[in-house]
């Protein structure tokens, strides 16, 4: 297979010393890695590892006690996390948070708000340029959402949807504001086989197809160990491991900590 054409405004994303204290807990302690552009890394280790807890001080959702967070020239550290789509960067969660009674492509739309230009008059009144961008924008959710095989439930309910269609969804939704990075926490939490074997796909030809990077949290080491290029782990909110694939799995420190534990979800 022939590597990905990566684009051109792709950056990396480096978290630098990071450190999230919760009175005299310490959630992460001096976390260090480097998401290199194009790549899938992913982000594992037991439960309370810190997993989380680095997703959201990526995300803005938490502060960092110090450390930082960069985004190519961009300091991520104390962004407010609605910041986050303006500057490239789309998060798909892990319960996810979509309106279950509207429908896929109006949740979907809901990632296009960002890229959009214009007050509430000029929308209100229906100005042929507003009419146009929203056409556009209307185009390019569908695209999203076929790409993503969502095609034939552009108009039903997420209600409706079943869990790994929900799952896209919210996926696609983090697509909509045109990301060079995405962030993807648990994207196969609670899906059974066969869905967890296609959102494993979907990452590879999102990576592929589109150019960009990809940072996951998750928990399904198969998943893992068969799309990333790069692994970190996590135990006790300390970076134990940082590598490929081959050379995470073959680390003592991970085989006791978390591969070794007997249970993928441990």
């Amino acid at each position: 297979m022939s590597a990905p054409t990566l684009r051109e405004d792709l950056v990396e994303l480096q978290v630098d010393s990071v450190t999230l204290a919760f009175g005299g807990l310490r959630a992460l302690d001096d976390v260090s890695f480097t998401v290199r552009p194009g790549t899938v890394h992913a982000l594992i280790g037991p439960n309370g590892a810190g997993k989380s807890s680095c997703f959201n001080v990526i995300s803005g959702v938490y502060r960092a006690t110090s450390g930082r967070v960069r985004f190519g020239d961009t300091e991520l550290t104390g962004q407010r996390p609605h910041r986050l789509a303006k500057l490239g960067i789309g998060r798909a969660f892990q319960n996810t948070a979509l309106s279950p009674h509207s429908t896929v492509l109006d949740n979907v739309m809901l990632g296009r708000h960002a890229l959009t230009t214009g007050g509430f008059l000029s929308c209100g009144l229906r100005l042929p340029w507003t009419v146009k961008q929203e056409r556009r924008h209307t185009e390019r959710a569908v695209e999203i959402c076929e790409f993503l095989g969502l095609g034939k439930v552009l108009h039903a309910p997420v209600a409706a949807l079943s869990y790994g269609a929900a799952k896209r969804t919210d996926v696609a939704r983090a697509l909509a504001v045109e990301p060079t990075l995405l962030l993807l926490d648990e994207p196969a939490a609670g899906m059974n086989a066969v869905e967890t074997a296609e959102m494993a796909a979907t990452i590879r030809d999102l990576r592929d197809a589109l150019g960009i990077s990809i940072l996951l949290v998750e928990h399904d080491m198969n998943l893992v160990m068969g799309i990333a290029d790069r692994v970190t782990v996590l135990d006790f909110g300390r970076r134990i491991a940082d590598g490929t694939p081959s050379e995470v799995q073959a680390d003592p420190e991970v085989v006791k900590a978390y591969l070794g534990s007997g249970s993928e979800d441990a």
